[in-house]
Order: C-alpha cells, then structure tokens, then sequence
C-alpha cells in the first residue's frame, strides 16, 4: 500500500470513531503511518462527525482536503452525499443506507432529500439490517468495517483483530458476525 486517506463519516453515536481507531490500529500494526483527526461538531446531540484517517509511509498532515480522499467510509448515507466533495476524481463511497433524521426533517422545516444512491459514487449497504441480523443495531460500524476490509482488500485476520481488541469483551461475538457479515455483503 502506497498511501491511502480515508474519510469517515457518520451521525453522533454511530462509532465512527471508534472505526477509525480500529482502522489506524491496523496500519500501525501493518508498519505504517497513521494520522487521525475528528472533527466532533454536534456529535452529542446527533450531529455530523467526521474522521480522517490518513495512512501511508510518512503522513506528515492528519487532514485531507477536499476532493483527496480515496474513500469515503459513511455510516449514513445524507452524510456520505454531504461530504461527497472530498472524493478524488477516482475516489469511492462505502456508505451505509440507513436514514437518520436531521434535526430540520424531524421539526418539518426540510425533507429528507431523495435520491441520493444515485447521486453517490459508490457502495450501498443495508448495514443496519446486518448488525440486527447479528443481535444488536449498534454493531452496524463492525459490518461497515468488514465491508471496507474486503472492498480495500485488508488482510481480513489482522483487521477483524484490530476491531474485536478495541472493544468490550461482552461485544466480541456479536461484532465478529457483523463483521463477517459486512465483509460478506461486498
């Protein structure tokens, strides 16, 4: 791997922190480079987060400006359209196609905007279907990791690592079907 940045993006409380610790654990423990930086915003209450994830031989700047990322890593997919401009022309959207409500929509001041698979350049998945099917909702960020191990072709065995030692031992069973079920949906 020569270099690769990542952009990760969610709603508050859907771990997108978390993945991109997991995924900075792996580089380092592959022998290269990582640089993160997450910008929180309203991440509490259910705003946007944004995490880049910046791996290579030497990564001297954590940021990645817009229109260079090679991927997009979204958790919801108006997130993965609102950031959709930090792509490289070649780059890609892993995106999962659950809809959480923003604040305007729940209030009726906006809709929820229509059409946006066929706006993105990428990769839809059910993720959260996925994480129920493999016991509980919030392991969704555990199916989008193991679709963004196949997609960028990880060594599935070190990456799964990765992400079942950062977190609880309670979840491990759980967060390894959903891993292996967002690797298998790719």
């Amino acid at each position: 791997m020569k270099s690769l940045d990542i952009l990760i993006v969610g709603v508050g409380g859907q771990g997108t922190l978390l993945a991109s610790r997991v995924l900075g654990k792996y580089a380092l423990e592959g022998g290269y480079d990582v640089k993160l930086s997450e910008v929180h915003g309203m991440a509490q209450r259910g705003g946007s987060v944004m995490t880049y994830v910046r791996i290579g031989q030497k990564i001297a700047s954590p940021i990645i400006d817009e229109g260079g990322a090679d991927l997009i890593l979204a958790f919801e997919k108006l997130e993965a359209l609102r950031y959709a401009h930090y792509l490289k022309p070649n780059g890609e959207v892993l995106y999962s196609t659950q809809e959480i409500m923003p604040m305007p929509v729940v209030t009726g001041a906006a809709e929820y905007p229509k059409g946006i698979e066929a706006q993105l350049k990428g990769t839809g998945i059910d993720a959260l279907k996925l994480a129920i099917e493999a016991g509980n909702a919030k392991s969704a960020n555990s199916v989008m990791l193991g679709a963004l191990c196949k997609k960028l072709g990880f060594d599935r065995d070190r990456f799964e690592e990765a992400l079942l030692s950062s977190i609880p031992q309670k979840t491990i069973e759980m967060n390894r079907k959903a891993f292996a079920l967002g690797y298998d949906a790719v």
